[in-house]
Formats: structure tokens, C-alpha cells, sequence
């Protein structure tokens, strides 16, 4: 899908553009989303280097992710994408030029849509590529900081709920689960963080483009944000290792009060075992054999050996 925001008499316009359409010259921000071959071959007449593919949006390298050529300024960033209770990074390519803003991705994210939005409501004015930029970048790092406080209320809750005496092994269970999801989330937004503050960084110390003061103060904004928002990653990361070790350990413990149960069961069991063992063996020259009492006197033997033990773990603390 392509998608042309022009800016007509101080006045957004938004079209769909087909395979059959050129691009319209007052266009200020093209946005492709999952193109086809078809559309990739229609973007490549707008592109004196190559169009970047899924290979080069998933590269890792800064040279890959940020460099300049002769189409202009490139950046592959990612972005969040919530899906359900799914949350991923999405790679999005920008290409900026003077008076132009290619993105291009592979999948819808909802940030983009947010800014839509904001364009079609004129909370802003789109007067050059810059502001579409900017606003997008301010979008995700504001969406990265909910998501922290998401993370945030999620452990407390899970750490209000493990720490409790009377929380059963099914609930730190769920627990456990919880905290794997938290975990692998505040690593996305970290990695999501991270990446933002390599871009930004990238775009205001380039030499080609020259950043209005009001652009150049939006960016160290956001820099300054970012650099409050990850020492909250790295405190989030301790206090997910503390829940993750103390639910574990609960339910060691649980586990442990179990093994020892046993144990006490089966030292209770010895000295009867041993008594009962004595008794089975088949020697001829056995007296209590032939002693009218003798079965009596030997299940009381056993009875009594057993309760002895009992009580003296239990008289030691240890039941």
C-alpha cells in the first residue's frame, strides 16, 4: 500500500496511489507499507540507489542502518507494535530528502496511525519532512515510556501477590510466567530505546542536513528523554532477576518440605523394617518362633521402634 501526504494551500492531503499513478510533486511524506514486487518496482523509479528490502530492514550493523547516498539520508529504526498482548519491534526504513520522506516497512505499526491521525487533525503543521519525522520519533519514545509503566505495575503486582504467605503453588506458577513475559518486554523496549538514541544521535551530528533550531530542540528532547528512560530498563532488569530468584525460591522450599517429608516417612519406617527383616529370616534355631507370644511381642517391637524415632525427630524440631 502507498500512500502520499501532500500539503496543498497550508492544507493536508491524503491519497492512495496505484501502480498507475506518478508521485505528485507537493508530496511531503510517502509512506509504503508491505509493498509488492509491483509496488517495489514502482518506488524503484523514485530511488537512484536500490530500495531497501526485508533483508536490509532486519540488518543490525550502523553502517546498514545508517548511512547517506546519493537518494539522501537513510535510518532503519525500530518501532513497538502491539498485537493483542504481543508486543515486537518493527523495522522501518527512512529515507529523507530535502523536501520528501520515504518510509517503508513490512507490516502496519500504530504509531504511524497515531500520527495520521495527528496529521489529519492538524495538530501540528506539516510544512516539511522534518515534522513528520520528528513527530514519529516523539510518538514512539512517549509509547516506550507507558510501556515501562506498564512493566512497572505489573511486577509490583507480581510482587505484591509472590511475596505473600499464603500464595499457593499454582499462583507463583503463574507467576513465574508473568515475569518471563515482563522480562522479554523490557528487553524490546530497551533494544527499542537503544536504537531510537543511535538514530537521533546519528541525525543531528549529520553534516548534509541542516536541522531547524526548533527540530534540533524536539531531538535533544527526546536524547534527554531517552537517557531517563534507560536506567529505569536496567532497574527493571534487577528487580525482574530479584522476583524471578525469590519465586523460585518459594517454590524450592515448597519443594524441599515435600523431600522431607518423605525422608522423616521413611526413617520412621527403618528401625520397623529392620525388626520385620530380623523376623523373616527362615534359620531353624529361632527362639521367638516357637514362643506363643512372639507376634505379638514383635508387632509391638516394631510399633513402639517406630513411634521412638517419631518422637525424637520431633522432640530435635525437625518435624
Amino acid at each position: 500500500m502507498i500512500t502520499a501526504y501532500r500539503l496543498q494551500q497550508n492544507r493536508l492531503q491524503i491519497d492512495q496511489l496505484g501502480l498507475n499513478n506518478a508521485l505528485p510533486g507537493d508530496t511531503v511524506w510517502l509512506d509504503v507499507v508491505e509493498p509488492t514486487d509491483e509496488e517495489r518496482s514502482w518506488l524503484d523509479s523514485y530511488y537512484v540507489e536500490e530500495v531497501p528490502d526485508s533483508e536490509d530492514l532486519n540488518e543490525i550493523e550502523a553502517t546498514s542502518r545508517f548511512y547517506q547516498d546519493k537518494d539522501g539520508l537513510h535510518i532503519t529504526s525500530f518501532f513497538p507494535h502491539r498485537s493483542g498482548k504481543e508486543v515486537r519491534n518493527t523495522s522501518v526504513s527512512f529515507n529523507l530528502r530535502p523536501h520528501l520522506l520515504i518510509t517503508l516497512r513490512d507490516e502496519e505499526v500504530g504509531l504511524f496511525r497515531l500520527v495520521r491521525n495527528y496529521l489529519k487533525r492538524q495538530h501540528f503543521d506539516l510544512d516539511s519532512p522534518m515534522i513528520v519525522l520528528t513527530a514519529l520519533f516523539t510518538a514512539k519514545v512517549d509509547y516506550l515510556a507507558d510501556l515501562l509503566e506498564e512493566v512497572y505495575e505489573s511486577l509490583e503486582l507480581v510482587s505484591e501477590i509472590t511475596l505473600r504467605e499464603d500464595t499457593n503453588d499454582e499462583t507463583r506458577d503463574q507467576a513465574l510466567k508473568e515475569i518471563g513475559q515482563q522480562e522479554d518486554l523490557n528487553g524490546k523496549i530497551r533494544l527499542s530505546l537503544l536504537d531510537s538514541q543511535r538514530s537521533l544521535r546519528y541525525l543531528v551530528r549529520n553534516r548534509r542536513i541542516r536541522l531547524a533550531d526548533h527540530h534540533q530542540q524536539e531531538i535533544m528532547e527526546m536524547l534527554r528523554d531517552i537517557d531517563s528512560l534507560l536506567p529505569h530498563t536496567a532497574f527493571l532488569f534487577d528487580k525482574i532477576n530479584f522476583l524471578q530468584e525469590a519465586v523460585m525460591g518459594f517454590i524450592n522450599l515448597e519443594q524441599n518440605k515435600i523431600i522431607k517429608t518423605f525422608s522423616v516417612v521413611a526413617t520412621v519406617f527403618m528401625p520397623p523394617t529392620l525388626i520385620a527383616s530380623s523376623y523373616g529370616m527362615n534359620f531353624s534355631i529361632m527362639p521367638e518362633l516357637g514362643w506363643e507370644m512372639g507376634y505379638p511381642f514383635a508387632v509391638s517391637f516394631m510399633i513402639l521402634s517406630g513411634l521412638g524415632t517419631y518422637y525424637a525427630f520431633k522432640k530435635k524440631g525437625l518435624l
